[in-house]
């Protein structure tokens, strides 16, 4: 005759610890069991792979900067602007002198005489250029850096009227540098004059 399936006493999975009456064993049976029981239950966690141990080597956190102040953004270039020229009485010193038979305002620093750009361009180049914006153009191609002025030498060149008053900034140049400048738009100029009766003609012959 069978037997029902209820009247089966179900099959432990785990082996149960042996009872102990005294203290003692009952301590050391539950430690073995409870080793038996982290050891079974994660194998993984007593040692790690070759493979994992070799990532955590090839990834070191304490190699990687942080500091990401000083790299330059892509696609922005850095311009370095010339310092304006120290604030001193001796560099503050104005005097007038005569450039191209005009009086033009000057400063000597380091014992150079640097007259001021923006009066010169509206004595001699104004009618040579655009504007002053192609004066610096051209200054860039020639490789003249001009001189920056500094608060003091700006306030003193508005009151002499030699830059407008709401101007709060000004450079200077020295005179073998303006002469450079002035040839420069001068040829532009005359090589502008030559091709323009050189287009009309073409054009009257088309």
């Amino acid at each position: 005759m069978a037997v029902p399936a209820a009247l089966i006493p179900p099959s432990s999975l785990v082996q149960p610890c042996p009872i102990s009456t005294s203290s003692s064993a009952s301590s050391a049976s539950s430690s073995s069991c409870s080793a038996t029981a982290a050891s079974s239950s994660s194998p993984s966690a007593t040692s790690a792979s070759p493979s994992q141990t070799a990532t955590q080597n090839l990834f070191r956190t304490d190699l990687i900067s942080t500091n990401t102040s000083s790299i330059p953004l892509a696609g922005k270039p850095v311009y370095s602007t010339p310092s304006p020229v120290e604030n001193t009485p001796q560099n503050n010193e104005c005097r007038m002198v005569e450039l191209r038979g005009a009086k033009v305002a000057s400063f000597t620093v380091e014992g150079q005489e640097l007259i001021c750009l923006p009066q010169a361009f509206d004595l001699f180049l104004k009618h040579l250029v655009g504007g002053l914006h192609t004066v610096y153009t051209k200054l860039k191609r020639l490789e003249i850096t001009p001189v920056v002025c500094n608060v003091e030498q700006v306030r003193i060149l508005r009151g002499l009227g030699a830059i407008q008053p709401g101007v709060n900034r000004c450079k200077l140049i020295c005179r073998k540098d303006f002469e450079t400048l002035y040839n420069d738009c001068t040829n532009a100029r005359l090589e502008h004059s030559f091709s323009a009766p050189k287009q009309i003609i073409n054009s009257q012959v088309g």
